[in-house]
């Protein structure tokens, strides 16, 4: 079965190790849908630097009154068993939410069949398959991503829809995560890219040769 048909699960953070994580988005993409969307600011576990804040905007009183990001286990966890997760920059989103759970609940592997998994990833990476699919692309980043593929436009109606209003840009959560979640979506225009499994789209998304290869190798249609 297509990649397409299954429920993926766009995650972005605002924060890092020493404040925590400040702020998460969640895009439900289905179906080449958008089907769900979540996010809020949490409360900080250490100092918000002045450069942090310049990059993400969120400051400490804004934060204060919130609870800790670590009150949203069953969240993620039960989001983890529905689904795989992605990101764009993946190692980054990872290493968040493993420092606050090291594990997930027992859920599926996405790969192996009929197994399962206690972790949070292997991740869809959208920064390593466009890398892949569109080398011509000069840049990495999310934002002169979105610009080549010609949806910031749709990206900023999805962000009036969906997020904040004083949360409508680059380095906020919920809006990365759309992002994010346009560039997946916009995947599925390419035929043989939508015929894909969704095992071979994460096995896609791993350029590390010994994880690629401790994931079950399929026959890939490109």
């Amino acid at each position: 079965m297509s990649w397409v048909n299954h429920s993926i699960f766009f995650i972005d953070f605002e924060g890092n190790q020493s404040s925590g994580i400040l702020e998460y988005g969640i895009v439900e993409l289905k179906g080449c849908s958008i089907v769900d969307t979540k996010t809020r600011l949490c409360k900080p576990c250490g100092p918000i630097t002045s450069f942090d804040c310049n990059v993400h905007g969120i400051r400490k009183e804004m934060c204060d009154e919130k609870t800790f990001f670590s009150d949203e286990w069953k969240n993620f966890a039960s989001l983890r068993e529905r689904g795989p997760f992605a990101a764009h920059y993946s190692g980054t989103e990872n290493s968040l939410i493993k420092a606050t759970w090291p594990y997930a609940r027992q859920s599926p592997d996405f790969v192996r069949l009929n197994s399962t998994v206690r972790e949070w990833g292997p991740w869809i990476d959208t920064a390593i398959l466009y890398g892949q699919f569109f080398p011509q692309f000069r840049s990495g980043k999310l934002q002169d991503i979105i610009k080549a593929a010609g949806l910031q436009k749709e990206l900023d109606l999805n962000a009036d829809r969906y997020c904040m209003i004083n949360r409508r840009d680059y380095h906020c959560a919920l809006y990365d995560a759309l992002a994010g979640a346009l560039l997946l979506r916009a995947l599925a225009s390419i035929e043989e890219v939508a015929k894909l499994s969704l095992a071979q789209l994460i096995i896609l998304s791993s350029l590390d040769p010994i994880k690629r290869s401790n994931l079950e190798q399929s026959e890939l249609p490109i």
